[in-house]
């Protein structure tokens, strides 16, 4: 299998921590916003990522690509056999995908029109030294002005996160006693307001301003890096097995 993705998109995050969980070898492509997207559209009929590619067949979307995987490879499941706690699992998929994935998003695009080497580190690595420079050096508040645009979102965002962290002080998973599809949306999420060790060691605990730093929601990105520590997501390999084949287009 081979996974084409964006190096820091959340939604291809989710496939990984999904890829990991059901212990499956794999290989990845960066694609590079833009000139990669086309290759993408040329494979798949659309331009955006992820998409697996499964022996013969492409699938697009993450959450597509996890029940796709859910029914080729059913164990260890990620949804409960329980209906209940199965709908309860996909409510909150579906709530992290949405309205979760809306907040962290415009919170990281905050952060990084304030924060010069945080927007220098999201760049391809591809990106020519010089124009990295200058984006680096772009004043903030011509990238931004913002703030006062997303206060809304940034209260929502904080209401969501703070209710996360009560219903993880009382349960160690989302729903039930063990990972599911629920917990790794989330956490792919997270990925952005607070990167991870896989993010590589220029983004490593950077993230949005008030949020990676602030203390009450410290025992959540914690609970985060243990359940990437459970699946076994490393920076080095791909679930554990497959080296990232990162050479074959320049990373985004």
């Amino acid at each position: 299998m081979e996974l084409l993705q964006f190096r820091h998109s959340a939604f291809c995050e989710k496939v990984h921590l999904v890829l990991c969980a059901k212990g499956l070898s794999y290989s990845v492509r960066d694609i590079t916003p833009g000139v990669g997207q086309v290759e993408v559209f040329q494979l798949s009929g659309q331009r955006q990522v992820p998409v697996l590619r499964d022996g013969e067949e492409l699938i697009p979307d993450s959450t597509a690509i996890a029940l796709h995987l859910e029914a080729r490879h059913p164990e260890p499941s990620l949804l409960p056999q329980d209906p209940a706690q199965r709908a309860q699992v996909l409510l909150l998929e579906d709530w992290a995908d949405t309205a979760l994935a809306s907040g962290a998003r415009l919170a990281l695009l905050q952060a990084a029109a304030e924060d010069a080497v945080l927007r220098s580190a999201l760049l391809p690595d591809a990106t020519p030294g010089v124009l990295r420079n200058l984006i680096g050096a772009v004043p903030g508040d011509l990238l931004g002005g913002m703030g006062q645009l997303l206060q809304n979102d940034r209260q929502s965002l904080v209401m969501a996160l703070e209710q996360l962290v009560a219903l993880l002080e009382q349960q160690p998973y989302l729903v039930g006693e063990r990972p599911t599809l629920a917990d790794l949306a989330v956490a792919a999420q997270l990925y952005l307001l607070r990167f991870p060790i896989v993010a590589g060691p220029q983004l490593a605990a950077r993230g949005v301003a008030g949020i990676a730093d602030q203390p009450r929601f410290e025992s959540l990105f914690e609970w985060r890096d243990a359940l990437y520590r459970t699946l076994g997501r490393r920076p080095d390999a791909s679930a554990g097995v497959a080296s990232p084949d990162a050479a074959a287009v320049p990373a985004a």
